[in-house]
């Protein structure tokens, strides 16, 4: 049976004559994991709201969706509420409620069932996801991944049919992003559910898929099982393919004849059928790998960023956010800082920034303590802070006078403001945007267009957090090249993401982040060759040959240099 059926559908968003959508046709069977992928801006999440009427953007409209053999909009909202299930990319956008159990019911209690009814289905689902132990907090108490499963227990409690997810694991650190995308298969597999996801993380979510679909500029490109598209890509050279995991990308730079690789053990299983001299490489692990540079010190100069001892609790009476934090960030570094939701990495941030102030130890900007600055001096040296939530930096009613508004303060006359913001935007490519409200952007566009802004103050430090959330892997591997630029001209960026694959292939240290404070740092081949979840796919693939091979580059050129 169809879920859907989408015939000839285009649509654009008003005063924009560019179509966001071009002649979308789709057919969604019941019980299918359908996996919608592309770069930012291509049109997934326009696609993924046109499937629940009332998400279903302004603008205009052709063509038709069929929901179960019927018209979607014949479908009423109390039906599509019950049937339909939509995740959102923030998880904090979608709670209501202040209490876990209450958000378990809060869907059902909107749909008139009784208390009987509601109970047994809050219960059900409570034990289904496991959530029993948390069921009494506060929804405030609970971590990023939390909160992103009670959003899908609390649709599942529903009895939804159908489940849509936009980009779900995108403030998810690695190992909750695997959590909750297995128990996303887990409702495909014994409930039947449909299940339609877009997502740039491809790692985890593309081997359980039964489809793959390719979006850009609005268009399907490509409609096939995930081995197969793999396949297409590689052949149109197409920039999408970049995020491919990681087996099917080192399969594409390796000469073979043998069957394209999805998942993990796919890959360590083809790189044992390939025709290499396993007995050598065993004996010189890792010698085929590039050479990485030390830490980087310089004799008699202060770091740039300083913290020593630093202890921080929101109030009084709750536990500390950060313990005991001593960190040092030298000048032109690219220090990348990993770990799990909730562990204090915003946290850190947010007091090297200035905007948090611990109540025990140091915190030392350029050798001097932040708290003995000036103004003056602060206005000099305070860090610039790319936030998690980029809509917070969105202040005006277009990108273009959003971009102008960094520059209000400033001496310079119209030609050269003009001149800079032409600059970012080629850089952030934000050409076409200029003219949007900066919500009505992708949630990639978004993040382009709030680092544009940040660029703007050029700031001699950049605090990132969760910069490549959202982005495509073409924009990616841009804004490393941005950021190598920077460091170049001695700007020191120090960076939070749950990113793994970048801080590898980009970063000079890289550190963990647990319990309130950092407990390792390295250079990324040391850092990352050793660990079993906070570490590459690429690793995890080839370490029982090339142990200290971490990223996909690192795997090909050994491969190559042994076949």
């Amino acid at each position: 049976m169809e879920a859907y059926q989408i015939r000839a559908l285009s649509f654009a968003y008003p005063l924009r004559e560019k179509l966001a959508l071009k002649n979308i046709n789709l057919i969604v069977k019941q019980g299918e994991f359908v996996t919608i992928c592309g770069k930012s801006g291509s049109g997934k999440s326009t696609l993924l709201r046109h499937l629940k009427t009332v998400l279903t953007p302004h603008g205009t409209k052709e063509g038709e969706i069929y929901f179960y053999g019927r018209p979607l909009a014949e479908s009423g909202r109390r039906a599509q509420a019950a049937r339909i299930g939509f995740v959102l990319q923030s998880p904090d956008n979608q709670i209501v409620t202040d209490k876990v159990w209450h958000e378990l019911a809060f869907g059902l209690e909107s749909l008139g069932f009784d208390n009987k009814t509601i109970r047994l289905r809050v219960a059900e689902m409570a034990s289904f996801f496991g959530i029993q132990t948390w069921f009494g907090k506060d929804v405030a108490e609970l971590s990023g991944g939390q909160k992103q499963l009670l959003n899908l227990a609390s649709i599942m409690a529903m009895q939804a049919s159908i489940l849509v997810l936009d980009e779900p694991t995108s403030q998810l650190d690695p190992i909750a992003a695997e959590d909750f995308l297995g128990t996303v298969k887990k409702i495909n597999r014994e409930l039947g559910t449909t299940i339609i996801m877009t997502e740039h993380r491809l790692e985890g979510v593309l081997p359980m898929s039964d489809r793959v679909v390719v979006m850009d500029e609005g268009e399907i490109i490509v409609h096939d099982t995930p081995r197969r598209a793999g396949e297409q890509l590689k052949e149109m050279n197409h920039d999408i393919f970049l995020a491919m995991p990681s087996p099917m990308q080192i399969y594409a730079g390796v000469d073979s004849t043998l069957p394209c690789p999805v998942t993990v053990q796919e890959g360590r299983q083809w790189l044992d059928d390939l025709p290499i001299d396993n007995k050598a490489l065993r004996e010189a692990p890792g010698a085929q790998c590039r050479r990485e540079p030390a830490l980087r010190t310089e004799a008699g100069v202060p770091p740039v960023i300083q913290l020593q001892e630093v202890w921080f609790k929101y109030a009084r009476d709750l536990p500390d956010a950060v313990k005991d934090l001593s960190l040092e960030v030298e000048r032109g570094q690219l220090y990348c800082i990993v770990g799990g939701n909730g562990t204090g990495k915003t946290t850190a941030l947010s007091i090297v920034g200035g905007i948090l102030k611990p109540y025990r130890g140091r915190v030392r900007i350029s050798g001097r303590d932040l708290r003995k600055m000036s103004g003056q001096e602060r206005a000099a040296n305070q860090p610039a802070l790319l936030p998690q939530n980029p809509q917070l930096l969105f202040v005006k009613k277009t990108v273009e006078l959003d971009l102008y508004e960094m520059l209000a303060g400033k001496q310079l006359s119209k030609e050269e403001k003009e001149q800079k913001v032409g600059d970012v935007c080629a850089l952030a490519e934000l050409e076409g945007l200029l003219q949007m409200h900066p919500y009505d952007l992708s949630g990639g566009e978004q993040q382009r267009a709030a680092l544009a802004k940040v660029l703007l103050l050029e700031p001699q430090i950049l605090l990132l957090d969760e910069p490549t959330k959202g982005l495509d892997g073409h924009f990616k591997s841009k804004l490393a090249g941005l950021l190598k630029k920077l460091a170049a001209l001695d700007v020191t960026v120090l960076m939070v993401s749950h990113d793994i694959e970048f801080c590898a292939r980009y970063a000079d240290v890289c550190a963990l982040f647990f319990d309130g404070g950092i407990i390792t740092q390295n250079t990324p081949r040391a850092f990352f060759s050793g660990n079993s979840f906070y570490t590459t796919a690429a690793n995890r693939m080839a370490r029982h040959i090339f142990p200290a091979a971490v990223t996909i580059e690192d795997v090909i050129e050994a491969c190559r240099n042994n076949l």
